[in-house]
């Protein structure tokens, strides 16, 4: 087991190895923040797909001994845990995993999540069907079988943020200039197909493409990293696809139980610096600033909406007997709303 750490770049970076025990192999990057048993559900679900894997748990410094129930239940030599002395964001738990990974493929595994019987296979499968493939994403699925939003998605650029905001997409859902980025909306394909966007709650990427593209922007402490990754894959020329056959069952809000304003914050401010990032070039000075207060505004109404909300219940890992008979899979129902709770 690793000691703490500081910065993911204290880590001496894994060049992968070769043969059967580095280009078959699949490094699974889980960051962990009170995740509870959830963190070993979803470790159980990754080694019981019939796949060479390794795991690597980053530790966001937790304190409710999910850790330590970890190693207590599960002892594998496939399993590495990493733990931080401090709570640096999401990118960074995820660079310092990347950085220890030996694998070829590296997957990034949210521990509120459980894969469906041979889903990683699947997953191997579709993104190692081009070259010029990058990335490939799940189909997530709430605990009741419905497709989770988020997991496809377009880039949101500021005219998109801003109508978003002002709720002009539920107004107009099928206006093409009004309408959101999440695509859960639309009839679930058959076989994978190429978006511009997919969650970070399960995200396989190519080694080769990461050693082109760069690892995580430290600078997204939670949400929106995933995204900046995505437009960044597509900007160096990888593709990327959603595999609907890969299913993924994604348990929302169990990383930030009692948390919701800090999460509220670092989520605004995060879409702040993506669109700074990516757009400032692009749109006036004025607009931009427009869609900054909007943002601030909205930040500021969910953070006061939240003091009169009733914190949902989160049931147990293992309570979901459509997971037991490994037939897990999505209604073509509409999804329940919410988005990948990054775990922080």
């Amino acid at each position: 087991m690793d000691n703490t750490v500081k910065h993911a770049s204290e880590y001496p970076a894994s060049t992968g190895r070769q043969g059967e025990s580095g280009d078959e192999v699949t490094s699974v990057i889980i960051v962990n923040f009170n995740a509870g048993r959830y963190l070993c559900a979803a470790v159980e679900s990754v080694f019981a797909q019939d796949m060479p894997v390794e795991i690597i748990v980053v530790d966001n410094h937790s304190t409710d001994g999910s850790v330590e129930i970890l190693t207590a239940q599960i002892a594998d030599i496939r399993l590495n845990v990493i733990r931080l002395e401090r709570n640096f964001g999401f990118a960074h738990a995820c660079n310092a995993g990347i950085a220890k990974a030996k694998g070829s493929t590296f997957l990034m595994f949210n521990p509120d999540c459980r894969m469906a019987p041979g889903a990683l296979a699947i997953l191997r499968a579709a993104l190692s069907a081009g070259d010029k493939l990058g990335m490939a994403g799940s189909l997530l699925v709430n605990p009741d079988g419905t497709e989770q939003r988020g997991g496809r998605r377009d880039i949101p650029n500021p005219w998109q943020i801003f109508c978003m905001t002002l709720q002009f997409h539920r107004l107009m859902p099928n206006h093409p200039r009004f309408r959101s980025i999440n695509l859960h909306d639309q009839p679930i394909p058959e076989q994978p197909v190429p978006v511009q966007a997919v969650s970070g709650a399960c995200m396989l990427v190519k080694r080769v493409a990461v050693e082109k593209v760069g690892t995580l922007d430290r600078a997204f402490f939670m949400h929106f990293e995933d995204l900046d990754w995505c437009l960044r894959f597509s900007q160096a020329g990888f593709g990327i696809v959603f595999v609907p056959q890969a299913v993924v069952e994604h348990t929302q809000g169990v990383c930030s139980r009692g948390r919701v304003r800090r999460v509220a914050y670092h989520k605004h401010r995060s879409l702040l610096i993506f669109l700074g990032k990516h757009f400032t070039q692009f749109y006036p000075s004025l607009f931009m600033a427009l869609v900054s207060c909007a943002v601030t505004v909205r930040f500021v109404l969910v953070a006061l909406g939240s003091l009169f909300k009733t914190r949902p219940m989160i049931r147990d890992p293992w309570d979901n007997p459509v997971q037991r008979s490994g037939t897990l899979g999505a209604k073509r129902g509409g999804a329940e709303p919410g988005e990948r709770e990054t775990v922080q």
